[in-house]
């Protein structure tokens, strides 16, 4: 009994994460099979000078890892950014759901036939039979991609990790680049994702940030005083 309250005490905090993925994933998965027809086309002129290059496939399936590993890094080694990390991703995969639901979300950029055959254009062509062209505004991948990336530079353990942080941007650049290049995602959907990451950086981490500067200039001035 007393080896369970110390399981409970010390990994208690992710309890959050056990409930809001499986609310997430039952949710999406009922607008998968909801939205599939009266969507709004998402479109830009941009999506049209976007070649198709498939190799891409592989830093879009190494989102799912990436982000995985980064939670779980926190989870173990960093509490309070673990729990800073959740609420970014969840704010933002929440209003993804909310305006999903509300504004029901498509694209037809998808090529009717594959150019080439390979085992990327295979991984390609299965993505798109499991993964339907709908609910795509913002993308979660470039949102949770910025999130994973603002987490490990955040993070005090990689703070001299330089290859780590390294790799961290350019696979999270990687990843945003690839949802054009297979044709996951238009460019409108890239950008709004962008912007909504830049937005709820600003209040998880910069503010933060910007209040504890006032704190200290606070504290400078009465011991000066």
């Amino acid at each position: 009994m007393n080896t369970l309250k110390r399981f409970y005490e010390k990994y208690r905090h992710g309890i959050p994460l056990l409930i809001y993925m499986p609310i997430y994933l039952i949710w999406f998965a009922w607008l998968e099979r909801t939205n599939t027809k009266n969507y709004q086309i998402i479109h830009v002129t941009a999506d049209d000078y976007i070649p198709f290059c498939e190799i891409f496939v592989v830093p879009y399936l190494l989102w799912f890892a990436y982000v995985a590993l980064v939670v779980m890094f926190l989870f173990f080694k960093n509490k309070q950014e673990y729990y800073r990390s959740c609420v970014f991703l969840f704010t933002g995969m929440t209003i993804f759901l909310i305006i999903s639901t509300l504004w029901p979300n498509g694209h037809h950029l998808r090529l009717a036939q594959m150019p080439r055959d390979n085992i990327f254009t295979q991984a390609v062509a299965h993505l798109w039979s499991v993964d339907t062209p709908t609910n795509l505004w913002p993308s979660i991948h470039v949102y949770n991609s910025m999130g994973a990336h603002f987490a490990v530079i955040r993070s005090a353990e990689l703070e001299r990790k330089k290859g780590i942080r390294i790799a961290s941007g350019v696979l999270a650049f990687s990843i945003i680049l690839s949802t054009m290049f297979i044709k996951q995602h238009s460019v409108f959907d890239v950008m709004t994702g962008i912007a909504l990451g830049t937005v709820m950086y600003t209040f998880v981490y910069r503010r933060e940030t910007v209040l504890a500067a006032r704190m200290q200039r606070k504290l400078k001035k009465r011991i000066s005083a």
